[in-house]
């Protein structure tokens, strides 16, 4: 009877045991941010386009959050900067590519991810296994490639120079070609190279990197980063409708709308594998775009070549707000996911986001009372409802009245207007840009001279 009654102590001890060990466990949340390459926000049904079906999607912006107004660099190497160090380019210097007008000097150490502090390296600190897959586009050669910022897991589109010598020489053997990232791809992981044919899809074999990867760390915290190759052009065929032969790699914009519903489908993918595991409830989602769609607003220092998606999903510990006029930017990302890990942020350089946490717990309903964009000296900005774009040194922009639309519709330009609540926005603007420096540039090469109809076009 003594043993019974001692095996029952022992039983429920060790119930109670495991089951804080359960509750330990789910104190930091897995974090997975997925951003897709050249989408607009416009691009998905959500976010009110007609013929683009993205489900997956929807369902997740209808249970977690949706930001009408999300602001990232109009294209994507700043973004990819700012997205990783929480930074605005006057800040961590990457204004635009370093080949480009404002972009830093070749050799200036700052246009080197490596240089800086980047999420991979403060959740890794904090204890969260680390991996990213889909395009880098970022400084790094082997054998340290990716895994200096953080990373100890990838499964990246290479460029030739993501390769050692020996790989590339049998990557060239084998016909890979270096720019492909979807029907037969290029791809690095962890080092070595991955041999492709034209039957396998880029796209879907980076999700396999990921799906495998959580997997294997579903017993700790894990971070995933998939920045996608998805849906930059060329925009070729998908899976659902691989065609054969040369028409797999031809480029046609009749093929845009299948690139955006297959995006759909691989996030569903990882959605899937997480309700596999049963890590759906444990799990902080946030899926963004790098800029706007290439051809509707990209490289344009617009709204139209600034708004992306922003959806976040967590079942477990995000309020369902569906869709919200709160305003955020890509360099909200840092800070946010470092609360949730309860790590901390750097302390020896300025940050500029501000962590989203309590807004998306339902804690708070307020994030920020202006975003921001640029592209080497041009500057947008935006209140909840006024917006100024293509600001330089050189010129003042043109200041916008938004009302309480998000998408271009019924605004009314205000740039020249004595409207006191006009001149007003106008001196908080300039308020604002004394605190975000511009390089002082000429006007040869910029975007608004070069397309002046197409960067002043409000229609998203």
């Amino acid at each position: 009877m003594n043993f019974f009654f001692r095996l029952l102590a022992c039983t429920f001890l060790l119930t109670i045991g495991n089951t804080w060990g359960a509750e330990n466990s789910q104190d930091t949340p897995n974090i997975i941010v997925i951003m897709a390459d050249d989408i607009g926000a416009s691009e998905l049904s959500c976010y009110g386009h007609p013929e683009h079906r993205t489900p997956v999607l929807d369902h997740l912006a209808e249970n977690g959050v949706k930001f009408e107004t999300c602001f990232a660099p109009p294209v994507c190497h700043p973004t990819r900067f700012q997205i990783m160090t929480g930074q605005y380019g006057c800040h961590n210097g990457v204004l635009n590519f370093g080949s480009k007008r404002g972009g830093l000097p070749r050799g200036d150490p700052r246009d080197k991810i490596s240089y800086h502090r980047t999420f991979g390296q403060i959740l890794k600190e904090a204890g969260y296994a680390t991996a990213v897959a889909g395009k880098w586009q970022l400084s790094g050669s082997q054998p340290d490639f990716v895994r200096d910022c953080g990373f100890e897991e990838y499964c990246l589109w290479g460029y030739a120079g993501y390769y050692t010598e020996e790989d590339r020489e049998k990557a060239t053997a084998a016909g890979i070609n270096f720019a492909s990232r979807y029907w037969h791809p290029s791809i690095v992981r962890n080092g070595a190279w991955v041999p492709t044919t034209l039957d396998d899809y880029g796209p879907d074999m980076f999700t396999d990197f990921i799906v495998d990867f959580m997997g294997r760390k579903k017993d700790q915290p894990f971070f995933v980063y998939y920045p996608m190759v998805l849906t930059h052009s060329p925009w070729v065929t998908t899976p659902e409708a691989p065609g054969t032969g040369e028409e797999k790699t031809k480029h046609s914009k009749d093929n845009l709308q299948a690139n955006v519903e297959t995006m759909d489908r691989i996030v569903g993918r990882i959605l899937d594998q997480l309700d596999e595991l049963g890590l759906r409830e444990n799990t902080i989602l946030f899926f963004t775009g790098d800029n706007g769609t290439g051809n509707k607003g990209k490289s344009l220092p617009t709204e139209m070549g600034a708004r992306v998606p922003l959806i976040v999903d967590g079942p477990g510990t995000v309020k369902t707000r569906g869709s919200t006029l709160a305003l955020t930017d890509l360099s909200d990302i840092l800070p946010t996911i470092v609360e949730f890990a309860k790590a901390e942020l750097p302390t020896d350089r300025p940050i500029d986001g501000h962590s989203l946490v309590n807004f998306l717990k339902g804690e708070s309903d307020t994030t920020r009372d202006w975003i921001f964009a640029y592209q080497a000296d041009r500057r947008i900005l935006r209140t909840k409802r006024w917006l100024l774009e293509d600001n330089s040194p050189l010129h003042w922009g043109q200041l916008y009245d938004c009302g309480d639309s998000r998408d271009g519709t019924g605004y009314v330009e205000k740039t020249d207007s004595d409207d006191p609540e006009a001149r007003a926005a106008a001196a908080f603007f300039d308020g604002l840009i004394a605190t975000l420096p511009a390089p002082l540039l000429d006007h040869e090469g910029a975007p608004n001279e070069n397309k002046p109809e197409e960067a002043r076009k409000r229609r998203q």
